[in-house]
């Protein structure tokens, strides 16, 4: 794990320092991008990138090794929301296997078929997967093209490390992962702590479930105060654990040492 620990650390400083993505990153304080009848007011009459005319267009990213939740999680949030079309996306269309290798999710469209969206989601994955995707010029290509355009470029868990070796995060207030806080640095982001960090149009989205949490945010910000409300209630997000144990800080070294070799001996 030091060996992948230090790969990633590499690449994500040579993102931060060799000029990727410059000038895309939006900074901190900008004024706060349109709601959805602004987004489907400009995209109207353009013709769909995976979705229906007019609609506000998401394009989740997949990709070899990612966390299923991270990618599910949100689109069971969005894809309710009126005016809003989801798509799965990855390198190649066709089954991408989730980090544990027992679950297959279907991209519908390739990364070539996606010339823009509305709103980019990136989802994290275990160290494999997200630094395999870290390293992929043809991915990162494409994730500083639909930024570009993009009203809303998201992330979920370690996701945002993608996002910072495309060259987006530098100067950014960003969240990722618990155990991957220290690599946002290497990208030039800030570590910022919440369940999600809106920054500009750059909304970070904090371990795994937290994608619900960012979910339910970007819902309020493609509808209104009371579609976002109602769509909480329609997944019943309730949150009641059982356990007290959700985040390091209150799990201790103990739980935090036992969780990691949970997740890495799932890993398939």
């Amino acid at each position: 794990m030091a060996g992948v620990d230090r790969s990633r650390r590499k690449l994500l400083q040579t993102a931060a320092a060799g000029g990727l993505g410059a000038g895309l990153a939006t900074s901190f304080g900008a004024v706060a991008p349109a709601r959805a009848e602004g987004v489907e007011g400009t995209r109207a009459g353009e013709g769909a990138e995976g979705g229906a005319e007019g609609s506000v267009r998401v394009a989740v990213l997949l990709y070899d090794g990612f966390t299923a939740l991270d990618a599910v999680g949100p689109y069971e949030v969005l894809c309710r929301v009126p005016g809003v079309a989801v798509t799965m996306v990855a390198e190649r269309a066709g089954r991408v296997r989730t980090d544990t290798g027992e679950l297959g999710l279907v991209a519908e469209r390739s990364l070539d078929s996606v010339a823009r969206a509305d709103v980019l989601l990136v989802p994290g994955g275990v160290e494999r997967g997200t630094t395999a995707t870290m390293a992929n010029t043809v991915v990162l290509d494409w994730i500083r093209r639909i930024h570009r355009g993009s009203t809303w470029t998201t992330s979920v868990c370690t996701g945002s490390l993608i996002l910072g070796a495309a060259g987006l995060l530098r100067g950014v207030p960003a969240t990722t992962y618990w155990a991957s806080r220290p690599y946002l640095a290497d990208a030039g982001a800030i570590y910022t702590p919440g369940r999600f960090v809106e920054a500009g149009k750059i909304l970070t989205g904090a371990g795994v479930s937290a994608g619900i949490d960012m979910g339910l945010h970007l819902a309020a910000r493609l509808s209104d105060e009371r579609t976002a409300p109602a769509m909480q209630l329609a997944v019943e997000c309730d949150p009641d654990p059982p356990f007290d144990t959700g985040s390091p800080e209150k799990a201790g070294p103990e739980l935090q040492q036992l969780a990691l070799k949970l997740i890495a001996d799932a890993v398939r």
